[in-house]
C-alpha cells in the first residue's frame, strides 16, 4: 500500500504541469519563481554562518516557527483540496493505521516540504559551521520537518470534517481579519525596533519563549544556549510530534468510518453570512446583523467617524503642547470606548423588522449576542492596528499590556452597557434608506440619557485600568500588567452582567419593543 500511494502522490505531482497550454504555463511560471525564491533564501541563510551565534539561533527559531505555524494555518485559510483524502481510499476498504502511515509518508512528497527541507539543510550548514553538533542538527530538522507535515496533515483532515462545499467571500473576510489581527501587531513591532548591529532584546526574549512551544521547539535543538535547553527542546518536539500523530491516526479512522455531509439547499443557496454562522437563534441574529452593518449606510457611516474622531482627537493635545509620545495614546481608548458605545440603540435601527425576533421567540441572550457579533468583527482589526502602532510611537513597548487593557475595559464594558441600553432606553433614528445625517425629532430626553449613561459606565467601569496605566506612565512600568489584567476582569464582568440583563428585559418588554417599533 505504501508504494502504491507514493506512486500515486507523484503521478499527481508530475499531472500538476498537465494540461492545456495556459494552465502549464502559469503552473510552470509559478515554480520557476518559487525555485528563484528558494535560491535567494538559501543564499542569505548560508550568509549566516558568518553571524554570531545568538542572531543565528534568534532567526533560526523565529523564522522556523512562522512556518511551522504556516503549515497548519495554510489548509483553511485557502481552502485547499486535500489529493490525498483519507476518504479517497474508502472504496477499496483499507485498514486505518496503515492508510494514514502511507498518507503521512506521501505527505512529505509536496512541494512546500520540499523547499522546507532544502532550507533546513541550509540552516543546518549553518549551524555546523558555528559548532552545533551534526546529530543535534539532523534531529532539529528531523523533527522540524515532520511537526510541519503533521501540522499540515491534521489540518487538512480537520477541515475535510468540517468544509462546506465552497469557500464563500465571508469565510474568506474572516480568515483575512483574522490574519491581520495577528500579522499587522506583530509587524509594527518588528518594524519598531532598533536593530544597531544587534540583536533586539525583544527578539531574543521571544525567541527563548517560543523554544518551549510546539511551533519553535524543534528548531532551537541544535544552536540551544545549554543542554538543559536543548534537552527540553527534544522533549516538547517529541511531545508534539507524538499528539499530531495521535490525532492524524484518529482522524484517519473518523473519516473512514464516516460519510460526507451532503449539501444543504442552504449552503447551494450562497445566502451570505447565514451559510456562514450556525443554524442556531443567535447565529441567525449574528448573520442578520452582519449584513446589515455590511450594507446598511447609517451602520457604516457610524463606523467609518469613530476612527476619523479618534485621530482628530489628538489635535487639541499636540496644540496644547502635550508630547507627541502621549498623545498617541489617546486614540485606542477612544475607538475602543466608541465602539462599545455603538450597539446602545442597536433594535431602533431595525425599525418594524424587529419583529421577526420576537415573534420567532428569540431568546434574549440569543438576540443580545448574536447583535455584537458585528462589532467585534470590526474592532478586532481596527484595534489591532491601533493599539501597537500607538505603543510604537510612543516607544516603550513595556505599555503595551496596559493600552490593551484599557481598551479591553472600554470596549467589553461598553458592549455590556449598551446590550442593555439598546432594550431598555431605545430612541428614534433614521429609518432604513433615509440619510445617515437625518435624524427624527425626539418628544424626551431618553436618548441622551441612554448615550450617556453607556459612555461614561465605560470609563466608570474602565477606571482602575485608567489608573494603573497612568501609574505605568508616570512612576512603575511594572504597573502596566496590573492595567492589563484589571481591565480585561472589569471589562469581562460588565459584559457578562450586561449581556445577561439586557437578555431578561428584551424577554420581559417583547410587547413595547413591539410599540416602539411600530411608532417610531
Amino acid at each position: 500500500m505504501v508504494a502504491h500511494v507514493l506512486r500515486l502522490r507523484l503521478a499527481m505531482m508530475l499531472g500538476a504541469l498537465r494540461g492545456d497550454r495556459e494552465h502549464v504555463v502559469r503552473r510552470a511560471v509559478g515554480l520557476f519563481v518559487l525555485i528563484a525564491a528558494t535560491v535567494f533564501a538559501s543564499i542569505n541563510l548560508a550568509a549566516l554562518a558568518d553571524s554570531d551565534r545568538l542572531t543565528t539561533a534568534v532567526v533560526t527559531v523565529l523564522a522556523g516557527s512562522a512556518v511551522t505555524l504556516g503549515f497548519a494555518l495554510a489548509p483553511p485559510i485557502t481552502a485547499s483540496i486535500d489529493p490525498l483524502d483519507p476518504r479517497r481510499f474508502a472504496v477499496v476498504g483499507p485498514e486505518p493505521r496503515p492508510l494514514a502511515a502511507a498518507l503521512l509518508l506521501a505527505g512529505l512528497l509536496s512541494v512546500p516540504v520540499l523547499v522546507v527541507l532544502v532550507l533546513a539543510i541550509t540552516l543546518a550548514v549553518a549551524w555546523v559551521a558555528q559548532g552545533a553538533a551534526v546529530f543535534a542538527s539532523v534531529v532539529s530538522i528531523v523533527l522540524g520537518v515532520v511537526t510541519c507535515v503533521l501540522l499540515a496533515r491534521v489540518s487538512m483532515a480537520l477541515g475535510a470534517l468540517v468544509r462546506r462545499p465552497r469557500q464563500s467571500r465571508e469565510l474568506i473576510g474572516v480568515y483575512l481579519i483574522a490574519v491581520l489581527v495577528v500579522v499587522v501587531p506583530v509587524g509594527i513591532f518588528l518594524g519598531s525596533l532598533e536593530w544597531r548591529g544587534v540583536v533586539p532584546t525583544q527578539l531574543v526574549g521571544a525567541a527563548e519563549v517560543l523554544a518551549w512551544t510546539p511551533v519553535g521547539a524543534a528548531w532551537s535543538i541544535a544552536l540551544a544556549p545549554s543542554a538543559g535547553a536543548a534537552a527540553g527542546s527534544v522533549v516538547v518536539a517529541l511531545v508534539t510530534v507524538g499528539l499530531l500523530a495521535l490525532a492524524w491516526f484518529g482522524l484517519v479512522n473518523r473519516l473512514l468510518t464516516t460519510t460526507p455531509r451532503p449539501v444543504t439547499v442552504r449552503e447551494r443557496a450562497g445566502l451570505g453570512w447565514f451559510a456562514i454562522l450556525p443554524g442556531s437563534p443567535g447565529g441567525a441574529v449574528a448573520a442578520r446583523s452582519l449584513s446589515y452593518w455590511l450594507r446598511d449606510r447609517r451602520y457604516i457611516v457610524n463606523v467609518l467617524v469613530v476612527p476619523i474622531a479618534a485621530v482628530f482627537s489628538m489635535l487639541p493635545l499636540i496644540v496644547a503642547g502635550v508630547p507627541i509620545e502621549l498623545a498617541v495614546l489617546l486614540p485606542a481608548p477612544i475607538i475602543a470606548l466608541f465602539l462599545g458605545w455603538l450597539p446602545h440603540n442597536d433594535l431602533a435601527y431595525d425599525s418594524t423588522a424587529l419583529w421577526m425576533h420576537i415573534a420567532s421567540g428569540v431568546r434574549g441572550v440569543s438576540d443580545r449576542l448574536g447583535r455584537l457579533v458585528p462589532v467585534v468583527l470590526i474592532a478586532l482589526p481596527l484595534l489591532a492596528i491601533a493599539v501597537p502602532l500607538a505603543v510604537a510611537v510612543h516607544g516603550r513597548w513595556s505599555f503595551a499590556p496596559a493600552l490593551v487593557g484599557v481598551c479591553a475595559a472600554l470596549f467589553l464594558s461598553g458592549l455590556g452597557l449598551s446590550s442593555i441600553a439598546s432594550v431598555v432606553a431605545p430612541y428614534a433614528v433614521s429609518r432604513p434608506g433615509d440619510s445617515p445625517f437625518q435624524q427624527p425629532q425626539r418628544t424626551g430626553s431618553g436618548g441622551v440619557m441612554a448615550q450617556g449613561l453607556v459612555m461614561a459606565g465605560s470609563v466608570v467601569a474602565a477606571a482602575p485600568a485608567l489608573w494603573f496605566a497612568w501609574q505605568a506612565i508616570t512612576s512603575d512600568a511594572a504597573d502596566a500588567f496590573l492595567a492589563l489584567w484589571t481591565g480585561l476582569g472589569a471589562g469581562a464582568l460588565v459584559f457578562l452582567v450586561g449581556v445577561a440583563v439586557g437578555a431578561v428585559e428584551f424577554e420581559r418588554r417583547g410587547t413595547r419593543l413591539m410599540e416602539f417599533a411600530e411608532a417610531t
